[in-house]
């Protein structure tokens, strides 16, 4: 039996805000913007290559906007994909990865497989963290 994850609520204060943070400064693919009436609008996008999607709405979920902390976002090149976020206006932090000392600035030297991130907001402090895996898990 498969289990997929396939979407997560994420919880916005503003819909119409938020949609166009994560369509065009994220760059993810908006799939569905439906409101069947005035208490319910579900808006659902797909980050790049992703088999899960997000949906922000209204009466989609009881969690506080901006309560979502560390949605990852699994890249093959952290510099690439953070070089393209910041070129089309989000804010996206230094990347940095752990050493034996701790945290350091820069990606891992070794570019080993869930060593290097980076963390970006949405408008209402969703956080997401950018993390670089370069070995393609199907092939395992």
């Amino acid at each position: 039996m498969d289990f997929k994850l396939e979407l997560v609520l994420v919880p916005v204060s503003d819909v119409d805000r938020a949609k166009a943070f994560y369509t065009e400064k994220a760059g993810f693919g908006l799939d569905v913007d439906h409101a069947p009436n005035d208490g319910f609008r579900v808006v659902q996008m797909t980050p790049p290559g992703s088999a899960c999607s997000i949906s922000i709405g209204k009466g989609i979920t009881s969690a506080e906007p901006g309560s979502y902390r560390g949605i990852h976002l699994v890249v093959t090149d952290i510099k690439a994909a953070r070089d393209a976020l910041t070129e089309r206006g989000l804010e996206v932090s230094n990347i940095r990865h752990m050493s034996p000392d701790g945290w350091v600035d820069g990606v891992d030297p070794e570019h080993a497989d869930y060593a290097s991130f980076a963390d970006f907001a949405d408008p209402d402090g969703n956080t997401w963290v950018l993390q670089e895996v370069r070995t393609d898990k199907s092939q395992s």
